[in-house]
């Protein structure tokens, strides 16, 4: 039995940039599997602080040598350069309960809310609720781009009935448990990260959808059934490379609903691609420096 001095947790902190927060947030929860604080230190900038639980032997140099792996990943995509990371034990027995005091339920956009496994919550007359616990919704369903692609797909599910979605890029499947509570009639959610997709699984297990929701560690390549609905809410570039698939896989007057688009540099780019595909807007929404966009297919 360790001493109750011992160090138990690490925690680990590093400085983001604005627009990469929902990505490394998301990041930093799945592999930690605990609660990820957020606060800002400076205009465009937070500070995120992530709790991992230490294992015998003491293996804070794995879990560093992962993090610094999977952040050199994430952040090649933006072409940015990768944070510091500062590391610190802590020897407090009672962190692995104290850092829920940071998390509560919320409302994503209205009509849905977000909280903990260990909170009750009485939801109001037409609200829903999802549970999830932090490392998941607590970090990427606080960010705009989440917000809008929710905001879009209730608009697309408001007096359907049993339509079926396909959600590219799941992660934490929130999108698409969302999308059964707002009245899909079925949601096939991909991602190609097999941890993410065990996460997704986890949730949707944990909200007993498990019956509407087909979460697949599958590329979009693969799919062949039609859907009526599609929505992504991942990296510009990718976008961009997956529209003759989402082309492919849309029911002709299908909506597809894109988010993770920034407003001022890609925004243009994104409906012009759409557009050479078939695609023409019916919606933009934006929130901060983001856009969501709501597309049919011609």
């Amino acid at each position: 039995m360790s001493d109750a001095n011992d160090p138990e947790w690490l925690r680990v902190d590093l400085d983001c940039p604005e627009p990469l927060l929902e990505a490394v947030t998301d990041v930093l929860g799945v592999l930690s599997g605990s609660g990820v604080e957020e606060k800002p230190v400076q205009e465009g900038t937070s500070r995120l602080s992530v709790f991992f639980k230490l294992r015998a032997p003491d293996n804070r140099q794995e879990i560093l040598s992962l993090l610094q792996k999977e952040l050199a990943a994430l952040f090649a995509i933006y072409d940015e350069p990768v944070p510091d990371l500062a590391s610190s034990l802590l020897a407090d027995e009672d962190w692995a309960t104290s850092w829920q005091k940071y998390f509560k339920p919320f409302s994503i956009i209205p009509g849905l809310v977000i909280k903990p496994g260990w909170e009750t919550y009485q939801p109001a007359q037409d609200e829903h609720v999802i549970e999830m616990d932090p490392g998941m919704a607590f970090g990427t369903g606080k960010h705009a781009s989440t917000h809008l692609a929710l905001q879009l797909i209730h608009c697309c599910l408001q007096g359907a009935a049993d339509k079926k979605m396909l959600d590219v890029g799941t992660g934490t499947g929130i999108l698409a448990m969302a999308a059964v509570l707002f009245g899909a009639g079925s949601v096939v959610a991909l991602d190609n990260d097999p941890e993410a997709v065990r996460v997704c699984r986890e949730n949707i297990t944990q909200n007993n959808l498990l019956a509407a929701i087909d979460c697949r560690a599958t590329d979009i390549s693969e799919i062949a059934e039609p859907f009526d609905l599609i929505c992504a809410n991942i990296v510009f570039n990718v976008l961009a490379a997956m529209l003759p698939e989402f082309s492919r896989l849309l029911v002709s007057d299908g909506q597809l609903v894109l988010a993770g688009i920034l407003q001022e540099e890609q925004e243009e780019k994104i409906l012009s691609l759409a557009a050479e595909k078939g695609f023409s807007a019916k919606t933009i929404l934006h929130e901060g420096e983001w856009s969501g966009i709501l597309l049919i297919k011609g």
